[in-house]
């Protein structure tokens, strides 16, 4: 099914280049619970996953719930400064 067997701690993208949003920490046969930074746990269905390599992971951004997606879209506020 993917290339590589997912595992907890693995990083998680919704593309292959630019920042993870958060870390696996939980797998089940259906689904994995990603941890978003800032945010929490989300349970998300194996079928949105693209791509699993080099101990990292693919969303399809297409189908995840939309909490779920603005949520990844402020993963990393906290890191930012208001002078960039």
């Amino acid at each position: 099914m993917f290339e590589e067997k997912i595992r907890e701690g693995f990083d998680v993208f919704v593309h292959d280049a630019g920042e993870s949003f958060g870390a696996v920490r939980k797998v089940s046969r259906e689904s994995i619970v990603v941890y978003v930074e800032n945010t929490g746990d989300f349970t998300i269905p194996l079928s949105a996953v693209k791509e699993v390599h080099d101990d990292k992971i693919v969303l399809y951004c297409s189908k995840l719930d939309i909490n779920l997606r603005r949520a990844i879209g402020h993963a990393h506020e906290a890191e930012r400064t208001p002078y960039g």
